[in-house]
């Protein structure tokens, strides 16, 4: 087996979702690992001191983006050939990555948003589980609708219902951020969802397929799941 490429991540925001990125990345290199030695390397700098994405893109606090620079070039100057970034909030600042280093860079919405259009064909309206941030980029909203596909996001009490589950999540309170995530995935459900993208990392920390009555796209593991693939040249 060739040596898989070695994969940088831009991680801590927030860590708790850095870890899960990891954990299914070891899932999907094992599938393919014959030894451990077989398994795909990671090289992580999670760094939750970065300035928060949702006040940077509202333009009410500094933007991240310098810091993902920064961390884009530690990580290829420590022998990264593969730079993922497993927050979807923090892809508004994507150019800085790519402007940062020449390595490849998966980009996470994309790459999500790619898996609906082709495994779920028969779905037009896709419900979008993100925060405020993601959703003022529009980040999710512009690559669905470039697949020609209709993107079922939050009215404003829900979506406010949503970032305080996040904020929950992010504290620690797993409880209390399960249930607004799940009750805010249900009124995207009720508005004609037909999937749900888990647009945000920290949902994943809280919900799974059995909870939802449609379709659940795990954002994380899908990013995980093509970075290994990535890593070992099969894409």
């Amino acid at each position: 087996m060739d040596v898989p490429l070695t994969i940088g991540v831009l991680g801590g925001m927030g860590p708790a979702a850095t870890i899960d990125f990891m954990t299914k990345v070891l899932r999907h290199s094992q599938a393919g690992a014959a030894r451990e030695q077989d398994n795909v390397r990671l090289i992580v700098d999670s760094n939750p001191a970065l300035p928060d994405r949702n006040a940077a893109i509202a333009g009410t606090g500094p933007s991240p983006g310098p810091g993902l620079a920064s961390m884009a070039r530690g990580l290829e100057a420590a022998g990264a050939q593969l730079l993922v970034m497993p927050c979807n909030a923090a892809h508004a600042f994507a150019d800085a990555v790519l402007e940062a280093t020449s390595l490849p860079f998966l980009h996470l919405v994309d790459e999500t948003v790619s898996v609906v259009a082709n495994d779920y064909r028969s779905a037009r309206r896709i419900g979008v589980l993100a925060v405020n941030g993601a959703a003022q980029a529009r980040l999710y909203e512009r690559a669905l609708q470039a697949k020609e596909l209709l993107p079922v996001v939050p009215d404003q009490p829900a979506r406010a219902a949503f970032m305080e589950a996040i904020w929950q999540i992010k504290a620690g309170d797993l409880a209390a951020g399960r249930a607004g995530v799940i009750g805010t995935a249900n009124r995207l459900i009720e508005a004609g969802a037909e999937v749900i993208i888990a647009g945000c990392t920290e949902v994943p920390l809280v919900i799974g397929a059995d909870d939802l009555a449609v379709p659940l796209i795990d954002s994380t593991d899908v990013l995980a799941r093509r970075a290994v693939a990535f890593a070992r040249r099969v894409i």
